[in-house]
């Protein structure tokens, strides 16, 4: 391998570091029948979920968090943003350029592969990407990874 090469290896390495904590945030959502909090929105449902331990909480956090986010229901401090969630996601890779900002993307529109859940403590995506060079007419793609989707990024013109 020359120095081109383990520099771009580097680099796509940080990358996808940087883009793998991003998607961390960009899928925090809670998943109803995964945490014991159902979607109902119900403070006595989510109540009694804490008290009974079906949560992935422990009990006082659990109390507080509810009591917290049905003070702030009253008080119409709950803003879901009208439900734009796949949008808020795509807004996240906006601090990434060229080919990050095209994976980054990929990821978030469910190409590649997703492991682990929210419940579980995080979920990480991954994309494998192909960059075909500047000038090239003729490109073989052979995959490294067994995952299903390839995003392609056109050479910059």
């Amino acid at each position: 391998m020359n120095a081109t090469q383990n520099f771009r290896l580097a680099k796509s390495a940080a990358a996808f570091g940087i883009a793998a904590l991003l998607s961390l945030g960009a899928t925090a959502q809670i998943a109803a029948g995964t945490t014991g909090i159902d979607a109902t929105g119900s403070a006595r449902s989510e109540m009694n979920a804490c008290l009974t331990g079906r949560t992935q909480q422990d009990r006082e956090t659990c109390m507080t968090e509810v009591r917290n986010a049905n003070a702030a229901k009253r008080a119409g401090q709950v803003d879901n943003a009208g439900g734009q969630f796949g949008a808020n996601a795509l807004k996240r890779c906006d601090v990434f350029q060229g080919e990050e900002l095209i994976a980054c993307q990929a990821r978030i529109v469910g190409y590649g592969k997703t492991d682990g859940s929210v419940a579980g403590g995080g979920a990480i995506r991954q994309v494998e990407t192909v960059v075909v060079p500047a000038g090239a007419t003729n490109v073989r793609i052979q995959p490294q990874t067994s995952s299903d989707n390839i995003v392609v990024i056109p050479a910059p013109q």
